[in-house]
């Protein structure tokens, strides 16, 4: 597996035009843009609510106001044809859910080799409601010392952006009451599929 930055290569005239472009479809959509690029070189960047088809558009949108670079893992079906060349395209990497663990830790090496990436991941997985998040993105920061940034998506006050972050410390439970205070207030599409702010924590 191989965790790649965003294929399209910039320039700065392109990047511009495409940042005015999505700012405006955004716009005319009821949507606005919070929030800076984070400064570290590698994060774990965070996604929720993920509650339904439009997330991946809208935060597709949201990417290209920031300009930003990532990397993301896909469920491997979506990388089938026809349209497989356009997840790669757009940052995808394939995965199978099947090897949880295999996961982390490859993923944990690609980060260590690189100079720069940003991952971005929906902790929820899924559209569907669940009792708890999985926890993937917390071991890989941990495992890479790297931080989790905040993205999110509001549909109370109809907004997309890059929020805080944190240096996890290896103690899930103190740093999952920062993130869920963090995305307590933050509507989803479909409210009613958010999954629960928790990480099920295993004896």
């Amino acid at each position: 597996m191989k965790i790649l930055p965003w294929s399209w290569t910039y320039t700065t005239n392109s990047a511009v035009i495409m940042k005015a472009i999505m700012r405006g479809l955004l716009r005319l959509l009821g949507w606005k843009v919070e929030g800076q690029l984070p400064e570290h070189d590698k994060c774990v960047m965070i996604f929720a609510p993920h509650t339904s088809n439009w997330d991946f558009v809208l935060m597709l949108m949201t990417r290209f106001c920031f300009k930003m670079d990532v990397a993301y893992l896909g469920k491997h079906t979506l990388f089938k044809p026809p349209f497989g060349w356009f997840f790669r395209w757009v940052g995808g990497i394939p995965v199978e859910r099947s090897s949880k663990k295999n996961v982390v830790k490859q993923v944990v090496q690609e980060i260590a080799q690189r100079d720069k990436v940003h991952l971005a991941l929906a902790p929820e997985g899924t559209r569907s409601k669940k009792p708890y998040w999985k926890s993937g993105f917390y071991h890989i920061a941990v495992q890479a010392n790297v931080p989790i940034v905040f993205t999110y998506l509001d549909t109370r006050t109809k907004t997309l952006g890059i929020g805080d972050f944190i240096q996890p410390t290896g103690d899930i439970e103190s740093d999952m009451d920062k993130i869920r205070d963090f995305y307590k207030d933050k509507l989803g599409i479909k409210p009613e599929l958010a999954s629960d702010i928790q990480i099920e924590v295993k004896s």
